[in-house]
Order: C-alpha cells, then sequence, then structure tokens
C-alpha cells in the first residue's frame, strides 16, 4: 500500500463572477426560459425547480422556480440545497484524482492494497480488481446489484456494504459488459479514507468543496443540516397527488452512500464546479488527471433516441462522468435520482458551455424537457418542444406498464396454493439479510429486518407467489414474492421481482434469494 498521509496543497479556489441573465447569441431570453420551465413543471407535477447556467465562465442564468416543499411558502432559489444523488460520484472521482496527484495512490492500484477484507465472487477478480474498476460500472454484477442494502432506507454501514459485496453474483465477465452499480462508488469512498486518513466527507469538503469557494453550497457530510436549512424536500406521486417523501437517512445521521449519491448541493455552488471541470481541471487537479476522468473507460450502447435525435455515434462511461457526441460535439453529462429527487449536469466542452437542473420530484422527464430546450437554444440544434416530447413518452411509458401488469394478472386466481401458516418464517438471503413472514387480521405480512422501511401485506396472487404491497406507497415498488418448496412440498424459499417495469432498478428484488431458516 501506498503512504496513507497528504499535505494539503495551496490552491487557489476558482472564483466565478456573478452576474444577472444575460443574453446573447444564444438568443434565449430569461423570459423564455421561465416559461419552458413553469411549463416543464405543470405538466409534470414538479414543486421546485433551480436552474443554472455558466457559458465562458460567466453565469448565464441562476435561478429557482416554485417551492421547496408542497403546500409551504418557502420558495426554491438559486442557493437552495439538493441531494445531488449520483452527481455525488463525480466529486468521488475528482478526490480519487486529487490523491493521483498527491502521489497516494494510482488509478490502476489494486483495492485489496487499501482494503484487504473487500471480495467478490470471484477470488480472480477480487485480486485483480483496481481503482479505475469501482468506477467504470464494468464489475460483471448486475445493474444496481446490492442497492437493496440502502434503497429505499439505510441502516447498514459501509463495512457490511463491503462485506456483502462478495454475496453478490457476476452475470457477465469481468471488464466486458456496462452495468450501472452504486455499491462500488461506497467501497471507492473508503479506498479515498484509507489512502488520506480521514473520512471520505471530511477530504472532499476540505480538498474539493473549500478549495473552488462551494464549502457553504455544497456538503459531503450533511449531518449538520436540516429541513430549516434551505433545503428542498423530496416528492413523489401517490394516487395522483404529490406527496412528502422520505429520505434515505435520518435526519442528523451520516449518509452511508455518500460517495454513490449522497452529497448537497446548491445550483450556485455548482456552478464553481463546473467552471473547474470546463477549465480542465483548473484549481483542484492537473489537466492530466482531469483528461484521465474524461477519457472513455467503459464502451456503453448508443440508444435509438440519442442516435435519432441528436445524431450521436459514442457513448461511453469515463470517470464519475458520461460521455458521447452530440450533434458534433463532445456532451458531458451525469443524472442522479434518489426517492423523490432528481438532478442532471451536462458541460459542452468546446463551448465552455455548463447546465444545472435540480428537481424535488422524482419525475425525470421535466429536468431532461428543461436541459434539451436549453441545448438546442444555444447549440442551435433544432426547434423541438421537449416538454410535448417527453409527455408523450411518458404517457406511452406508463400505459405499456400498465398494460404488461393488466396482462400478468389476467388469470390471477388470487387464492393461496398451501395454507397461509406454510408460508410463515424467517427466510434469509446472504447479502440482504433476514425477512420475516408473520400473519395477521389481514392475512400474512412481509418485513425486512436491515431495510426497516420494507414492510407490507401478503396477498395471494397465483399458485404460491404473492404480492407485497408495501405499506409506505411513496415507493412506487410493490413486488411479487414467488415461494418454492422442496420435494416434499413444503416451502423452503422465495424468490422476488417487481411487479411494474417502471420501478427503479435500484429496487433489486429480482438480485435475492431467500432460503427459509429452519426453526430451532
Amino acid at each position: 500500500m501506498k503512504v496513507t498521509s497528504f499535505k494539503l496543497r495551496a490552491v487557489i479556489a476558482t472564483f466565478i463572477f456573478f452576474m444577472p441573465f444575460i443574453a446573447n447569441s444564444a438568443d434565449l431570453t430569461e423570459e423564455q426560459l421561465d416559461q419552458y420551465v413553469e411549463k416543464a413543471m405543470s405538466v409534470f407535477d414538479i414543486p421546485g425547480i433551480a436552474v443554472g447556467i455558466i457559458k465562458d465562465g460567466d453565469i448565464q442564468h441562476l435561478k429557482g422556480y416554485g417551492v421547496r416543499e408542497v403546500g409551504k411558502d418557502a420558495k426554491v432559489d438559486g442557493d437552495t440545497l439538493y441531494a445531488i444523488a449520483s452527481n455525488s460520484k463525480a466529486f468521488t472521482a475528482a478526490a480519487l484524482a486529487i490523491l493521483v496527484d498527491d502521489g497516494v495512490l494510482e488509478w490502476d492500484d489494486k483495492v485489496i492494497d487499501f482494503l484487504p477484507d473487500f471480495r467478490l465472487m470471484d477470488p480472480w477478480v477480487t485480486r485483480e480488481f483496481t481503482i479505475r474498476d469501482l468506477l467504470t460500472h464494468r464489475s460483471g454484477m448486475g445493474l444496481g446489484a446490492g442497492d437493496l442494502m440502502f434503497w429505499p432506507s439505510t441502516f447498514v454501514t459501509r463495512e457490511e456494504i463491503i462485506h456483502n459485496a462478495r454475496y453478490l453474483k457476476m452475470v457477465s465477465g469481468f471488464r466486458t459488459a456496462y452495468a450501472y452499480d452504486n455499491l462500488l462508488y461506497v467501497v471507492a469512498g473508503e479506498v479515498i479514507a484509507a489512502a488520506a486518513g480521514v473520512s471520505y466527507e471530511e477530504f472532499v469538503d476540505s480538498r474539493i468543496m473549500n478549495q473552488l469557494a462551494m464549502g457553504s453550497g455544497c456538503h459531503a457530510d450533511i449531518t449538520n443540516l436540516s429541513d430549516d436549512n434551505n433545503i428542498a424536500i423530496p416528492h413523489v406521486i401517490v394516487d395522483g397527488g404529490l406527496r412528502r417523501a422520505g429520505r434515505l437517512n435520518e435526519e442528523g445521521e451520516p449518509m452511508v452512500i455518500a460517495a454513490a449519491g449522497g452529497i448537497q448541493c446548491s445550483a450556485r455552488a455548482m456552478m464553481n464546479w463546473l467552471n473547474m471541470h470546463l477549465n480542465d481541471g483548473a484549481g483542484l487537479m492537473s489537466k492530466k488527471q482531469h483528461e484521465e476522468m474524461w477519457r472513455p473507460q467503459t464502451i456503453m450502447r448508443i440508444s435509438d433516441t440519442d442516435k435519432n435525435w441528436h445524431g450521436t455515434n459514442f457513448t461511453a462511461y469515463g470517470l464519475g462522468f458520461r460521455l458521447k457526441d452530440y450533434h458534433g460535439l463532445k456532451h458531458v453529462s451525469h443524472t442522479g435520482g434518489l426517492l423523490g429527487m432528481v438532478t442532471y449536469i451536462v458541460m459542452i466542452p468546446k463551448e465552455h458551455l455548463g447546465i444545472v437542473v435540480f428537481t424535488n420530484q422524482e419525475n425525470g422527464s421535466a429536468m431532461r424537457a428543461i436541459m434539451e430546450i436549453i441545448l438546442q437554444t444555444y447549440l442551435d440544434a433544432g426547434d423541438v418542444d421537449w416538454t410535448d416530447r417527453y409527455e408523450e413518452i411518458r404517457n406511452r411509458n406508463i400505459a405499456s406498464a400498465a398494460s404488461q401488469v393488466a396482462e400478468e394478472g389476467a388469470d390471477a386466481d388470487e387464492e393461496a396454493l398451501l395454507p397461509l401458516t406454510d408460508y410463515m418464517g424467517t427466510f434469509r438471503d446472504p447479502w440482504f439479510g433476514d425477512v420475516t413472514i408473520s400473519e395477521n387480521k389481514d392475512g400474512l405480512y412481509f418485513t425486512s429486518l436491515r431495510s426497516k422501511k420494507l414492510k407490507g401485506k401478503m396477498t395471494p396472487f397465483k399458485f404460491n407467489t404473492f404480492k407485497v404491497i408495501w405499506d409506505d406507497r411513496s415507493f412506487n415498488a410493490d413486488a411479487y414474492a414467488m415461494f418454492s418448496t422442496d420435494f416434499e412440498g413444503k416451502v423452503n424459499g422465495m424468490k422476488m421481482k417487481a411487479i411494474s417495469p417502471l420501478t427503479d432498478f435500484s429496487y433489486d428484488f429480482h438480485d435475492l434469494d431467500f432460503s427459509k431458516v429452519a426453526e430451532d
């Protein structure tokens, strides 16, 4: 292992000249942008949005729209803090880039040299797994593998997350396929802590937020934040109405997945972050390491929409960022999503253009529509009403999902094959832990002992399969639970999958493989 201490370098923070909206050659007026945002908010039922645009080092637009919490008067502004979710990943990659510049580690150092207890299911992959591999979504594990350990609630430690990685099955060859994950960014955060000798949060706040003068508007350590701050509250739509959603962590508690998706930032602070990147890492890291962050690492499939809408010829993942060509220009971006909140950043390096769109409702259509409208105006890339386009896509997806669910349930008999008592007991998955199936006045009831918000009634569906209807209706993630039996007809296990194809991939029920625990 390399040395585990570092010296703070004297780095001059990157300051940006703040100014009001400026009309420029893009010919996007403040009034026009206001209309675009307000239409998207109305169509997709978004309580509050923050938008920031920086061009050639100057802030062109920085404004909040709507409210921080539905039913309350507090307005969103440029300083409102949002959970930026997976946009945190780029901060983790930047922290590692700083440590590379410091000479503390290298991108291709082995993870086990810093975290000796790190294990994956394959021993050879464990030995060969590098720091670069932690950031590039090519481990061989499946999409969102292990997310249920910390989604929709977090009651595990980082040490437990790292330990449980060894139980997650490989679904493709090592370094052969892209499959987005969060768990390995948690591991990356602990590599930073091991190499630097301080916690992930302390390192990021001191070496990134403070260096870039973002400290008052961007926080890796969120333990001192509460709803009393200027902070956006997450929302979901339940039964046709907006409802406040719960957070992954309890107020005052650290975010276990900080390195993967736990940072809170304002649109104003993110202007400094984007400006640093648009200037090749100046004020934070060497140009060499910044180029490494924006170098394609894992090839991704080109979507039909990107190809048809934007003439995209390549897509790839770098280190904490997605990369593609967009109307002939390099497009650097990332999205982020937590329960009740989604965020989006885009940079067009050749145009020295950076855009931030933060929303406090989990529907991603509004942020994408606003982003596309801004990009097409600045880049003179068409005249599409993106809100109308995304509304059509949303409605089509909802209709398709409803049709699929209805088709699957067409022959449901809503009667259990066995007596309900046969399904009761404790069921154990190696990485998720125990759940109990018990009986109450309404029938069977599912309770997770580790992910404590995952609890709900079970209703017979067909044969040995039940529907699990979560008590917390904000999840939008009801699931099937299919029990298995041994040769004597006794229940011995359980598998699960989401009912709707629109369920967020972080509800990776399909990765669970429960065995019934024998009674004492």
